[in-house]
């Protein structure tokens, strides 16, 4: 797998990213493990978590896995902090809480990526910066970042920190369904050299086809914890997108996925992009767009269809 500078930064991740959203709730130990071997097999290095990750769970599964089927400093370990039950915390001291916590789950003494999970107007922005600082003077972070915040958000939050430790990462959900951060996101980043990760590249699942004659009763659509994130995608416009990218990937004889998660791998600005997979037979036939390259027509094609 290609492995990427993170933005300016020093570090490097893979191209793909392995998500563990599910991981400890909807995904056990034993199927943790086989994903994990599985994208360390294609030579992945981006493990992506969150505090709030199964409240916790995610974590606590990764913890037992890392040192047991990979050496800790193998991979490229991510984690989010600042979501509650009711909405974000990004006070100074929720947030070291969360990073204090969050170690001791993943059983190590530091965290290559750590990002303010979401913005939260309730705090002054300056208060929720000077955790990140005091994460990485500390020892106990690499690299710093922010998740789902605005253009204007993101270069305030830059601007604020340029000076003392800049921040590194910006991670934002990005799929041919979703290209909002096309307008601000993306060039800020290219702007002041964010490395960009790129969460849910497959629509939330709803890329692979799966939802074209329904939802599948086995599918996240049909849970109740997951139903309500994948059900904005499941209107007439997301129809007529996989409709394309399924003609697509007939046409070049790949699966949809393939198709939909080459296009953001592939997309100027993006270091990785995030896959989660409910078994590791699933996540090894993601895993395989290693071996796809889009044709520059069919990119156009779809650049196309999903305008915003």
């Amino acid at each position: 797998m290609e492995i990427r500078q993170l933005g300016r930064s020093g570090l490097r991740v893979s191209a793909l990213g392995l998500g563990t959203m599910t991981w400890g709730r909807d995904t056990d130990e034993h199927e943790a493990a086989e994903q994990l071997r599985a994208f360390l097999d294609y030579g992945g290095s981006l493990i992506d978590t969150a505090a709030i990750f199964g409240d916790g769970d995610s974590e606590r599964v990764i913890g037992g896995l890392l040192n047991t089927l990979t050496p800790r400093d193998q991979v490229v370990l991510a984690s989010k902090a600042g979501m509650t039950t009711t909405g974000a915390n990004n006070s100074r001291g929720n947030l070291l809480k969360d990073l204090d916590e969050s170690l001791k789950r993943l059983r190590t003494d530091y965290l290559d990526i750590w990002m303010v999970q979401r913005w939260d107007a309730s705090v002054q922005l300056e208060e929720t910066l000077t955790a990140l600082e005091l994460a990485v003077s500390s020892g106990r972070v690499r690299y710093i970042g922010i998740s789902n915040f605005s253009g204007w958000q993101t270069a305030r939050a830059f601007t604020l920190l340029e000076r003392s430790i800049p921040l590194s990462i910006t991670e934002n959900e990005y799929s041919l369904l979703n290209r909002s951060v096309e307008a601000e996101i993306l060039p800020c980043a290219a702007e002041v050299g964010l490395g960009v990760l790129a969460w849910s590249p497959l629509g939330r699942g709803v890329l692979t086809g799966k939802y074209l004659n329904g939802v599948p009763a086995d599918s996240r659509g049909a849970s109740p914890h997951l139903g309500p994130f994948v059900s904005p995608y499941l209107e007439p416009r997301a129809r007529q997108i996989v409709q394309a990218v399924a003609m697509a990937a007939d046409g070049l004889g790949s699966a949809p996925l393939e198709i939909a998660l080459a296009w953001v791998r592939d997309a100027p600005g993006i270091s990785s992009a995030i896959v989660g997979a409910r078994s590791a037979a699933q996540l090894r036939g993601i895993l395989r767009v290693d071996e796809i390259e889009l044709p520059a027509v069919v990119r156009s094609a779809l650049d196309d269809v999903s305008a915003q």
